[in-house]
């Protein structure tokens, strides 16, 4: 339905503004120069002597171009739209605005502010590691069945969510539960900005409902907790010796075919110094699920390294709550009443069935958000 000439100038006008500041933090004249830095750079005669040092400098000047295209692309509509929505308030004047001119207006204003809301999106990404991939590990805790179950629940809800995003999951590790749901699992996320994003979900999640395992029906609070951390490929990124490895083999288990069950294919590695343990067993052969399992392991060993550091800028700003893996950050309700809520913005919704499905870009925006401002931690109240 559209909206009167009025009203869309003013929404016109919001736009304009949020470009606006938009452009003072993106800077365009700096990102043009650094482009054209680049396009120098890849423009010498012994670029592709270093293979590895060209494909970041491309794939800077590929994400750099993009953003800069995008954000004069938005700049000119949002200006075009303005000029439309003035010429409307003059047609409606003169009696001769069509419905179909002013719906024209209303469509494109709201290309242009979902345009502009992934834009917005990427300031709050300025970490070294926030535009790749992420490793997302979830793993069941306190409350038995109902845990394991709820574990598979944050699974199915995060693996919706990716899709819903236009993310590549993929599942590589998968424990089940011996009555139902996961003892634990693990999957790799592909897309922009995936570990920027899934960053705001590191911690524990707390689960409270009428347990469906329970004879006599009663309440039970169950707790899961997610594991982010950047996926590295580069082995000079984190180096791991040898003798600091215990790698096991064993049968996979699980949906996969005949060759599932028949070869010893599936991959644990266990990191001595810190007791930090990886499994694969998504790939056909066992080469292939040590190589996965090693990436797995370099990118939670510089979990934790991130973690140290955010602990310790947490300490900094006088914060009484833990920034790390223990962290309880949401609390979601089914009984008895209807509430997923953020315990560290105070975001809350009474739709827990659409989070369940997937819905969770307003809990990520508003952690991220929190952590641009610096912003103290709500707590559960």
């Amino acid at each position: 339905m559209s909206m009167d000439p009025d009203a869309l100038a003013q929404q016109a006008g919001r736009l304009a503004e949020r470009v606006q500041l938009l452009g003072d933090y993106l800077d365009p004249e700096v990102i043009e120069a650094r482009v054209a830095e680049l396009e120098q750079q890849m423009g010498a005669g012994d670029f592709w002597d270093d293979q590895e040092r060209a494909a970041k400098v491309s794939a800077e000047h590929a994400r750099q171009s993009q953003r800069l295209a995008e954000y004069r692309s938005l700049s000119d509509d949002v200006a075009d739209l303005g000029e439309l929505a003035a010429m409307a308030r003059e047609e409606e004047r003169a009696g001769s605005l069509t419905e179909e001119f002013t719906q024209e207006i209303t469509d494109g204003l709201a290309r242009a502010e979902d345009r502009l809301f992934v834009l917005e999106e990427s300031r709050l990404f300025g970490g070294e590691h926030d535009a790749g991939d992420a490793v997302v590990t979830i793993q069941s805790g306190e409350g038995g069945t109902d845990a394991q179950d709820w574990a598979e629940m944050l699974l199915r809800m995060y693996l919706r969510w990716a899709e819903d995003r236009g993310f590549t999951a993929t599942v590589q590790d998968r424990q089940d539960g011996q009555e139902a749901g996961i003892k634990s699992s693990t999957f790799t996320l592909e897309g922009t900005n995936a570990y920027g994003l899934m960053s705001a979900e590191r911690g524990v999640h707390r689960l409270v409902r009428l347990s469906p395992f329970d004879s006599a029906n009663r309440r039970q609070t169950s707790f899961a907790a997610v594991q982010v951390a950047p996926l590295v490929t580069d082995e000079a990124e984190v180096e791991i010796e040898d003798k600091d490895i215990r790698v096991d083999t064993y049968r996979a288990s699980g949906a996969g075919g005949q060759h599932v069950n028949k070869t010893d294919s599936a991959v644990r590695i266990t990191h001595l110094p810190t007791g930090v343990v990886v499994q694969c067993q998504n790939e056909r052969s066992q080469t292939q699920n040590r190589a996965t399992a090693m990436n797995m392991l370099r990118s939670r060993l510089l979990e934790l390294e991130l973690q140290k550091r955010e602990e310790e800028a947490a300490r900094e700003r006088g914060e009484s709550m833990t920034i790390g893996f223990g962290s309880q950050i949401r609390s979601y309700v089914i009984h008895p009443y209807s509430m997923v809520k953020d315990l560290r913005t105070g975001h809350e919704t009474g739709n827990t069935q659409a989070v369940f499905d997937g819905a969770l870009d307003p809990f990520m925006r508003a952690e991220l958000e929190r952590r641009a401002k610096g912003l103290a931690i709500v707590g559960d109240d």
